[in-house]
């Protein structure tokens, strides 16, 4: 019989050791139970986040009905304004400009002037012409008396031959004029019978040149006073006035450049009048009006400074309509996009005196449009547009004009023995005169 031993390895054991070790080291824990308070407080969260949402949902719900719906915004609006251009009206060569851009000039203010040498000459021509014919005309007149005297005298011509003529028919029976006087007399009656009817003939003549007007208002002065105006006003358009307001931009035009009428110069902005063109979607239409409040924000300034205006009116049409390439909607590869309306949005000007805007800032623009009582169609009302600087032209070329008729007018017999008499004085007593 033989013995069979069995040798184990030394660290097969450790493993037995360090178990009993480690059980004899901690001890036995109890078996893991769920965490019943921690899942209490997650359904606990749960229901207060479901609530917040609920209370949130109704808020927001409330607010709507209420308030929200009757709100329309866009961020797609900008400052739009009046840019108007000066332009010459006459051709001719800058010697001046006055202002330049970002520069404030007043209404009538000369900004652009050209040579008016020429112009100049041309306007001495015409008065020339013109006090040359008040004198012609002048002339008629006078001659109105010339020929009412002309006429009583060959009147009186006709009276004595005619009386002549009687005395020698009553005497030519005894024979004491023979008949060849009595013949010369009926000759002399017949000549101043032709004369009178000549000289009335020239009284007419002149007459017709002369009734139912004045030297002032005669065709021929009012022709010679059209030519004056036409060159007063091309002399004074070398000078080009502001026609507003405004800050100078855009401008072009450089000493000795030469100009022809129409060119743009310059462009002048008025800032106290500008708007804001807002471009709504076209379902944001639906219940906007005329007159309805807007609130409006710039972007220069940020959301602390707020404008208030109101809705001036609609554009006649979408963006693409009046757009230089417009959309060939009728195309095969058509595709639908919601177009974008200009609403016109009027400005407080005392906001924006405050706070001026230049054109082209962006805008946020909101409207309410809780009173629905408007129209969407503006009212039978024009805006016009005016300035009165070139009309001074014309009050001062009928200045000149009537200047330059009243010195070559015929003086009256009444004013020219007044001054006769009044240089009479001076000559006699100087020191009155110097007085």
């Amino acid at each position: 019989m033989s013995d069979t031993i069995t040798t184990k390895p030394a660290h097969a054991a450790q493993p037995q050791q360090s178990q009993q070790s480690s059980q004899h080291a901690a001890p036995p824990q109890p078996p893991s139970q769920p965490d019943a308070p921690r899942s209490g407080k997650r359904k606990l969260f749960l229901l207060l986040l479901a609530a917040a949402i609920v209370v949130s949902a109704g808020a927001y719900g409330s607010y709507y009905y209420t308030t929200g719906r009757f709100h329309e915004s866009t961020d797609d609006a900008y400052v739009n304004g009046n840019l108007v251009q000066l332009t010459p009206q006459v051709t001719g060569t800058v010697d001046a400009v006055n202002a330049d851009d970002t520069q404030i000039v007043k209404k009538g203010d000369p900004v652009v002037t050209l040579d008016g040498a020429d112009a100049r000459i041309a306007l001495l021509n015409a008065e020339a012409t013109l006090g040359q014919t008040v004198r012609k005309v002048s002339g008629l007149y006078v001659n109105n008396d010339f020929y009412a005297a002309n006429v009583a005298q060959r009147e009186s011509d006709l009276a004595r031959a005619m009386d002549d003529l009687k005395r020698r028919e009553t005497i030519a029976q005894t024979g004491a004029v023979s008949g060849e006087d009595v013949s010369h007399a009926r000759d002399a009656v017949s000549s101043a019978q032709a004369a009178l009817d000549a000289a009335r003939q020239q009284a007419e003549a002149n007459h017709a040149l002369t009734d139912r007007t004045t030297i002032e208002q005669h065709p021929d002065v009012q022709a010679a006073a059209s030519k004056v105006r036409d060159a007063y006003l091309s002399y004074a358009r070398n000078t080009l006035p502001a026609p507003v307001t405004g800050y100078v931009a855009q401008r072009s035009v450089q000493v000795g450049q030469r100009v022809a009428p129409g060119t743009p110069l310059m462009a002048i902005v008025p800032l106290d009048g500008v708007w804001v063109d807002a471009n709504f979607k076209e379902v944001q239409l639906k219940h906007m009006r005329i007159g309805q409040p807007v609130t409006l924000t710039a972007d220069v300034y940020g959301s602390s400074v707020k404008y208030h205006g109101k809705v001036e009116g609609f554009s006649a049409g979408t963006g693409a309509a009046f757009a230089v390439l417009p959309a060939q909607n009728a195309t095969g590869n058509w595709i639908k996009v919601v177009q974008r309306l200009p609403v016109r949005v009027y400005l407080d000007p005392q906001e924006l005196a405050a706070h001026p805007l230049r054109i082209g800032l962006s805008m946020q623009v909101d409207v309410t449009t809780h009173d629905e009582s408007g129209t969407q169609l503006a009212a039978a009302v024009n805006t016009t547009y005016h300035t009165d600087v070139f009309a001074q032209y014309g009050a001062a070329a009928d200045a000149e004009i009537a200047q330059i008729i009243a010195q070559n007018m015929p003086v009256s017999r009444t004013a020219a023995t007044a001054a006769v008499q009044k240089t009479a004085a001076v000559h006699r007593n100087p020191a009155r005169s110097a007085g």
